[in-house]
C-alpha cells in the first residue's frame, strides 16, 4: 500500500503497467502500442555515495517500434535539481540498458506540469549538447472523469485523473463519479481502488470529502456497505435516512469551501436544517457551478 500521495502519483504505473499506454493519448501523446511491459529496478545508483533513484521504472515492448525505457517521475513542485537528476536519468539509462529512454512526469497542478515540460538544454549558448523532452502529463492535459459509466470502464485511469486534478475546483464532480463507480462494481478491487484514491489524496480536506462519500454509497463488499470499514469510518450510520441528509449537507458545504464561495449564516442553516435528500441532491448539483450560495435556492426563490 503506498504512504504519501507523491508515491501513489506514480505507483499506480505499477498497479496497473499498461495506464501509461492509456492515458497518453488523451493528452494527445501518441506512442508506438505496447506488446509487453516489465517493470525494472529504480535504483539508478552507479558510484557511492551519490545515490540516483527514478520512482518507477518499465521496458515496454513494441510489435513494430522495438524496445524502449518509460521513466515515471511524481513531481510536486518546481525543483531545478531535478533537472539535472532527469538528465542523469536518461543518459545512465541509455548506456546501462542501451534502449531509447522516456521520461514521463506526472503532476497534480497546472504550475508544475508547465515547469516540467519546458525542455532541457545542456551545453553554451552557441552550441546545445544535450536536450531533453519529458513527456507531462497533469491536469492541463488529461481529461476530467465526471461520467460514472466512463469511470466504471477504466478504474485505474479513473483514478489516476482523480489524483491529477487534485487541486482542480471540479475535483468534488471527479470524485463523485468515481465513488459512484466503485460502488457499482465492488468487490476487492475496488475497494483497493477506493483506498488507493484516499491515500493518493494526501492529508487534505479532499481526503475528507472522499472518505465521506464512501459512508453515502451502498456497495457489493462482502459483510459491507462502504467501501472503507469500520476501521476508518467508524460510528457511522449511512443507512439511516438523517444521517445520509447531514452527509449529503455537509458535502455541499465542502464543496463551496473547496471552491472558495462564501456561505452566509442563514444559507448554512437553511442547507443543514433541510432533511429532504431530493432536494438536497439537487442544491449538490447546483454547488458545483454556482458563483454564490444563494444559487442554489434560486429555483425555490
Amino acid at each position: 500500500m503506498v504512504s504519501s500521495a507523491h508515491e501513489a502519483m506514480h505507483q499506480i504505473f505499477r498497479e496497473d503497467p499498461e495506464l501509461f499506454a492509456r492515458a497518453l493519448p488523451k493528452a494527445g501523446i501518441a506512442l508506438p502500442e505496447p506488446t509487453t511491459i516489465q517493470l525494472l529496478d529504480t535504483d539508478l545508483t552507479e558510484i557511492k555515495p551519490m545515490a540516483r533513484r527514478v520512482d518507477t521504472l518499465m521496458r515496454v515492448d513494441t510489435a513494430d517500434s522495438g524496445s524502449y525505457l518509460l521513466a515515471v517521475e511524481a513531481q510536486g513542485r518546481p525543483d531545478p535539481d531535478k533537472l539535472n537528476s532527469w538528465t542523469y536519468y536518461l543518459a545512465y539509462l541509455y548506456a546501462e540498458y542501451k534502449l531509447p529512454p522516456l521520461l514521463l512526469v506526472v503532476c497534480q497542478d497546472k504550475p508544475t506540469a508547465s515547469w516540467a515540460a519546458q525542455p532541457i538544454r545542456i551545453g553554451l549558448p552557441a552550441h546545445t549538447s544535450i536536450t531533453v523532452f519529458p513527456l507531462v502529463l497533469g491536469p492541463e492535459n488529461l481529461p476530467t472523469i465526471i461520467d460514472p459509466d466512463e469511470a466504471a470502464e477504466d478504474l485505474a485511469l479513473a483514478v489516476f485523473s482523480a489524483l491529477a486534478h487534485a487541486n482542480d475546483p471540479a475535483l468534488p464532480a471527479i470524485l463523485e463519479a468515481l465513488a459512484t463507480a466503485l460502488a457499482t462494481i465492488g468487490g476487492e478491487t475496488a475497494q483497493d481502488w477506493a483506498e488507493y484514491t484516499e491515500v493518493g489524496l494526501g492529508d487534505t480536506q479532499s481526503r475528507a470529502f472522499w472518505r465521506h462519500l464512501m459512508t453515502l454509497r451502498p456497495s457489493r463488499f462482502p459483510g459491507s456497505g462502504t467501501l472503507i470499514e469500520e476501521t476508518r469510518i467508524k460510528g457511522r450510520t449511512e443507512g439511516r435516512t438523517e444521517g445520509r441528509a447531514e452527509g449529503r449537507a455537509e458535502d455541499i458545504l465542502r464543496i463551496l469551501d473547496l471552491r472558495a464561495i462564501d456561505v452566509p449564516e442563514a444559507a448554512r442553516e437553511r442547507i443543514t436544517g433541510c432533511t429532504d435528500l431530493e432536494l438536497l441532491g439537487t442544491w449538490f448539483d447546483r454547488a458545483l457551478t454556482a458563483s454564490t450560495a444563494e444559487d442554489l435556492f434560486a429555483a425555490e426563490a
